[in-house]
């Protein structure tokens, strides 16, 4: 008898031990689900709050661009190649075409903001600025430009080169002090051809003894 009532003392206990693991294991799952299905609307909330504001900033990007283009045409009736102020100017694989007028120091490149097509770049804008600066004309001319080609580097001097080449058809009196700080000079130099054999222009591949 005493075997017997320990027998179904011990499987009764079992019993009761499966039961709380199997409540304790439907307590835990629950909440994750709810918790799961709530942290899904905000994400998508989010992510339509900042598809709005990227279609907005897209948006007045365009109209921003749209203005700039149609004050330039206003200001250079008949384009560019109507105008008599005009330089063109080279560097590297960059060229410029540079038109001077009366204004007050606006930069205008590919009907852009110069400071916003440079990226901001105080050695790019002061490029732009130097013939300018030289003879005292940083705030008398506008500068429109259409550069192409290369890069931003390239078309910073290319566009140094063309207002100063404009800047002699102001004056045939500019030309002492530009050329005394050589920015009538054309820079010639460009990257040098890779050659067969070699990895670059003169780099060799890395010599084995063995």
């Amino acid at each position: 008898m005493a075997s017997s009532m320990s027998l179904t003392s011990l499987t009764s206990s079992f019993s009761s031990l499966s039961f709380s693991t199997k409540s304790s294991q439907t307590l835990y799952f629950t909440p994750l689900t709810k918790h799961s299905s709530k942290n899904k609307t905000p994400s998508l909330s989010i992510v339509a709050t900042s598809a709005a504001t990227a279609e907005l900033s897209a948006t007045s990007l365009e109209s921003d661009a749209l203005s700039i283009e149609k004050y330039v045409k206003s200001r250079l009736p008949g384009g560019f190649a109507a105008q008599t102020i005009i330089g063109t100017g080279r560097r590297k694989c960059a060229i410029a075409r540079v038109v001077l007028q009366e204004g007050t120091g606006k930069v205008i490149i590919n009907y852009r903001d110069a400071k916003e097509y440079l990226q901001g770049n105080p050695l790019w804008l002061q490029y732009i600025k130097v013939p300018l600066v030289t003879l005292g004309y940083e705030t008398s001319y506008d500068v429109f430009v259409k550069a192409h080609g290369g890069g931003l580097s390239g078309q910073a001097q290319a566009i140094s080169l063309g207002i100063a080449r404009a800047l002699l058809k102001v004056s045939e009196n500019h030309r002492v002090p530009l050329r005394k700080e050589g920015l009538l000079t054309r820079d010639s130099r460009v990257v040098e051809r890779k050659k067969v054999g070699l990895k670059k222009a003169r780099k060799a591949p890395q010599f084995s003894k063995r």
